[in-house]
């Protein structure tokens, strides 16, 4: 069979967004318009400080941690989701240099036919617990209660989000508009297990998950569980893939729902070791959300992006293609296929990141590099891989 051609958009996603930045595109930007989050005056009107409110959740992975529960029973499942909502900000904030003194509010939305008390108490639990698990590794964070809304009418099952607050100094600031044509890359892997991880995580994240759900889930699931997909879909396209929830991957020695479930890795006390010595030299973060590794074309400009000596792509990643028949070209612009932040600097400063990074037993190395790009004023992507060359702009 031939390779499937833009799947996640007929999964009624985009990875890209168009509609949505066309919308914004009148918007006012900020204080640093070419920063990874939007940057507003300070709330206090202090002169040298600015904030950042930002929202952000664990997407359509929610549904599938809905669907691992009502199999196995297993409602620690979704811890993971919580981390999931929480890490999408935090690690957003990271990319403008933001390592603590952070506000949360936990936003739930339910069908409370399918959602039931002992779900909702575990998840805002949860919300506290990794809130004091983060601030003990020096991630300063403090809930501050959020909504439960009972929204039947609109949500099938269940919405995990959370919105964050943060205040800090403008010199502090790190802003993507200062990514130079002639940095290197750093590429920290998104796969493994980290010092301050409790299991092996897949290195899936909390994007990409509904061509991951679909292309990797049996067909078995589209009558037992219509509340978790979309009614207007292709029927040929929900739920076709090869596994089951609770098939083993040996070589992760974890199933197929605890892989696709791995809570997205936050890389928060690395960032923040970084920054205490190196901050004024760290001209660019990037943190590969929607669109994968495409996602660094959105910032800096005229700059050629050339990502040359990518990790071995991890084993969830290949069962997604595999199973799917996605084409590979649009595997790298939805998933992160390997490493989901990414630093740019002078190469001089490589060594010393990388040790950072080894010691909270990240791997991490330099992935590519940056130089003038042909198209004036347009960013453009070379990435090179080891299932093909593919060019994104």
């Amino acid at each position: 069979m031939a390779e499937n051609n833009n799947l996640y958009k007929k999964l009624g996603v985009s990875s890209k967004k168009e509609d949505v930045h066309n919308a914004l595109k009148s918007i006012d930007k900020g204080l640093f318009p070419g920063a990874f989050c939007k940057i507003i005056e300070d709330i206090n009107d202090r002169e040298d400080y600015c904030s950042v409110f930002h929202a952000d959740g664990a997407g359509t992975k929610a549904s599938l941690a809905y669907m691992y529960y009502k199999e196995t029973g297993d409602i620690s499942i979704f811890k993971g989701i919580v981390r999931d909502a929480m890490v999408m900000n935090l690690d957003d904030f990271l990319c403008i240099g933001a390592t603590g003194n952070i506000y949360f509010s936990n936003n739930l939305g339910r069908n409370s036919q399918f959602i039931k008390t002992d779900v909702i108490k575990a998840i805002i639990k949860e919300y506290y617990n990794y809130s004091e698990k983060l601030t003990s590794l020096g991630i300063k964070i403090k809930m501050c209660g959020g909504e439960t809304a009972d929204i039947g009418d609109i949500v099938k099952t269940l919405v995990v989000d959370a919105s964050a607050f943060t205040s800090m100094k403008k010199d502090e600031i790190i802003d993507a508009s200062n990514i130079k044509t002639n940095d290197i890359i750093i590429g920290f892997a998104s796969y493994g297990k980290a010092s301050y991880e409790d299991e092996y995580n897949s290195g899936i994240g909390s994007n990409g998950l509904t061509l991951a759900r679909h292309g990797l889930l049996s067909h078995k699931y589209y009558g037992n569980y219509p509340e978790c997909y979309d009614q207007n879909l292709d029927e040929k396209f929900v739920f076709f893939g090869n596994y089951e929830l609770t098939d083993m991957i040996d070589e992760l020695k974890l199933t197929i729902g605890k892989a696709l479930l791995s809570p997205t890795r936050t890389y928060a006390p690395v960032i923040k070791d970084i920054l205490k010595d190196y901050r004024k030299k760290i001209h660019g973060i990037i943190h590969n959300t929607g669109g994968g590794q495409t996602k660094i074309l959105k910032f800096g400009k005229g700059i050629k992006y050339v990502k040359n000596n990518l990790f071995m792509i991890p084993k969830i990643f290949k069962l997604i293609q595999r199973s799917s028949e996605t084409q590979w070209k649009e595997m790298f612009s939805v998933f992160n296929m390997g490493h989901r932040m990414e630093l740019l600097c002078d190469e001089s400063l490589a060594p010393e990141i990388m040790k950072i990074a080894k010691k909270y037993k990240i791997d991490s190395k330099i992935i590519g590099y940056c130089e003038p790009s042909p198209i004036k004023g347009k960013n453009v992507l070379d990435l090179k891989s080891e299932v093909g060359s593919f060019t994104y702009n």
